[in-house]
């Protein structure tokens, strides 16, 4: 959609629809794959977006940054014509945004609700698919993301963006080093020409480069559920065809969960249908200690397993905050 074309007003936020009520679109590739060197370089793809803002449980905080950024959007030709700021960004076609919080808070969720509401396909890279072995294919593959991302009129999400954007390395011993540092000198040159909307996804926010941080026009910290986010979320979960959920009670369910992500309470409650899925037809009942259970079990794992996200997850970082 281009640059001032009025957004329609997103819904309000309300409980998430089940995924399986959710179109899943056919992607379609942007470009065809091409080969640098007999490396075959990665076929970037276009497809719809399978969220929009009304599916998500998000705290106020990152409801209103993406408010912002719409208005940004919305207003551009009053912002940088009529108020002139174009003086002072004389190219502001660009705009870019990171999301950065724990694993599991819904950060590429909210990077597809963005391209819903804008109007536009979203084009998903991973790291794992522009960094590359070869001498000089890693800033190739950046520069063609970019470029199927233009001819798509496409957001532009980078997932797990922590390699990319991380700061440029001062010591370079070897050619290894001085690929990384082309590569994100790269990356910032193409955030500069970039007239559409690029979103980052980042778990370590503390590691970014600065020159990124000034680049990026919004960081919005993504956190873990607060206790009302995760009496939605659990009302969300246990859809109105499981046997007992009239029974069960979510705000308990919610003070118990303190600490989990949304990714970690999906899991949990398909940990406990699944247990109560084996049980006999005539014994199939969702009961709250099942659930219970199912977190303590998520919980367990988290501090045996993974560092556990921290409600205070990035605070350090001189980043702008919402």
């Amino acid at each position: 959609m281009p640059i001032g074309k009025p957004i329609p007003p997103e819904e309000s936020i309300g409980r998430l629809r089940p995924v399986a009520d959710v179109p899943q679109p056919e992607a379609k590739a942007s470009a065809p794959a091409a080969t640098n060197g007999g490396n075959p370089s990665p076929s970037f793809v276009e497809r719809e977006p399978r969220r929009c803002l009304s599916d998500l449980v998000l705290p106020q905080s990152v409801i209103a940054a993406l408010d912002v950024l719409k208005s940004r959007l919305r207003n551009h030709d009053l912002i940088y014509r009529q108020w002139d700021f174009q003086s002072v960004d004389p190219g502001g076609m660009s705009t870019a945004i990171n999301f950065y919080g724990p694993p599991g808070t819904g950060k590429t969720m909210c990077a597809e609700a963005l391209a819903h509401e804008l109007g536009k396909p979203i084009i998903e890279v991973s790291y794992a698919e522009i960094e590359s072995k070869y001498v000089g294919d890693t800033p190739k593959n950046i520069v063609a993301a970019f470029d199927c991302a233009r001819r798509a009129d496409a957001l532009l999400f980078f997932d797990e963006a922590d390699s990319i954007l991380g700061r440029r390395l001062t010591s370079v011993t070897q050619s290894a080093d001085h690929g990384v540092n082309v590569s994100r000198a790269v990356m910032l040159k193409q955030l500069d020409a970039f007239a559409g909307v690029v979103v980052f996804a980042t778990n370590l926010a503390r590691n970014i480069d600065g020159a990124f941080v000034r680049r990026i026009l919004q960081h919005v910290e993504v956190p873990l559920p607060d206790e009302s986010c995760r009496r939605r979320l659990w009302d969300r979960m246990v859809r109105p065809a499981v046997p007992g959920r009239a029974e069960l009670d979510f705000m308990v369910l919610a003070a118990e969960s303190e600490g989990l992500s949304g990714g970690m309470i999906k899991n949990a409650t398909l940990i406990a249908l699944a247990k109560v899925a084996q049980e006999p037809p005539a014994s199939r009942k969702l009961q709250q200690s099942d659930l219970r259970e199912a977190i303590l079990a998520a919980k367990a794992a988290q501090q045996a397993v993974g560092d556990g996200p921290s409600q205070s997850f990035g605070r350090e970082m001189l980043l702008e905050r919402v």
